[in-house]
């Protein structure tokens, strides 16, 4: 079931990349020259040339990370990799029907809430018959059929491997640090220049010395907090996120640990002695709400990278002759 879900995705977005892109019109090629030998069949240098165009005109909006390393020997060992992917179907007698054809086709449409003549009218847009479409699709249908076989089917995702990537990634599901802290606040008039400062540093260090000394932190807030409702709660900030503070003190209460008496913190309103009470964690979103997304995650994973072990051994075990030098 699962092999079949990845093989419905993959087709809805092989025909949206169809649809989005320009592929040149079918007609005939040319043979300019052999730019690769793959057992015994030859690749020409018109196919290289292109792919080659092709590829550049994708590339030509992509971020400048996806256009690095490009490069003619890139392209040369795509249409290597086909080519060794083309007679593996060949010869493990994959087959895809045109029932299954005509069945994906108005999945398709389905899917994209497209008529038969909107469809064709936008395959058209772009430069490309229905009936080439048809064929595209069912070589792409057989190309997932071989990785079904030689490669998803076995590809084992545990309960574990889900359950330790979740533990691994709780901040990606919604767990955030909550903490509970209180301070001792000293206001210091911004009408009073580097005066007002010095006294109200001279103040708030005196006290810090004592709440480092081990004194009652509560007590202390309540005696020296220019924060009207620490006369009654002893400086207590309740319990928040990092997100609900002033940077200056988020980043000063994500560092401490609980018990710890933070230095001076100076911000905006004023300064700051704070003591961090308590650190958790939320709850975030549960297991069995993301349990399916990561299994889709690591999926997809394990088959890239199997896939490309399997490319390695078909290359491997191939007679493999380039001959393009330019």
């Amino acid at each position: 079931m699962k092999e079949k879900t990845h093989m419905a995705k993959i087709l809805t977005g092989i025909t949206l990349l169809v649809l989005a892109c320009s592929p040149a019109l079918a007609r005939a090629e040319v043979l300019s020259g052999v730019a690769a030998i793959v057992n015994d069949e030859i690749i020409t240098t018109h196919e290289a040339d292109k792919e080659y165009q092709q590829l550049l005109k994708d590339l030509d909006k992509a971020p400048a990370a996806e256009k690095m390393g490009f490069s003619r020997k890139v392209v040369l060992d795509r249409l290597v990799d086909k080519k060794l992917i083309e007679q593996k179907i060949r010869e493990l007698d994959i087959k895809v029907s045109d029932d299954e054809v005509r069945a994906s086709v108005e999945d398709v449409k389905k899917q994209n809430n497209l008529t038969q003549e909107q469809l064709e009218a936008a395959l058209t847009r772009q430069g490309l018959t229905f009936d080439k479409y048809k064929v595209q699709l069912k070589e792409q249908m057989e190309r997932l059929r071989l990785m079904s076989q030689e490669v998803r089917s076995k590809i084992q995702v545990g309960e574990k491997d889900v359950r330790d990537y979740y533990e691994a990634h709780r901040k990606d599901y919604g767990q955030e640090e909550v903490f509970r802290a209180r301070q001792i606040f000293f206001k210091i008039d911004k009408s009073g220049g580097a005066a007002e400062m010095v006294r109200v540093e001279g103040i708030a260090s005196k006290v810090l010395a004592e709440a480092k000394s081990g004194k009652d932190f509560a007590q202390l807030a309540m005696t020296y907090s220019n924060d009207p409702s620490a006369a009654k709660n002893g400086g207590d900030l309740g319990t928040f996120k990092r997100g609900d503070m002033l940077p200056e003190l988020a980043e000063t209460v994500a560092n401490l640990k609980p018990g710890e008496v933070s230095a001076l913190v100076l911000s905006p309103a004023g300064m700051h002695i704070i003591k961090l009470e308590e650190k958790s964690l939320s709850q975030g979103k549960p297991f069995e709400e993301v349990k399916a997304d990561i299994e889709d995650l690591l999926y997809k994973k394990k088959s890239d990278e199997r896939f490309s072990q399997w490319v390695k051994d078909l290359h491997a075990s191939a007679a493999i002759e380039i001959k393009e030098t330019k």
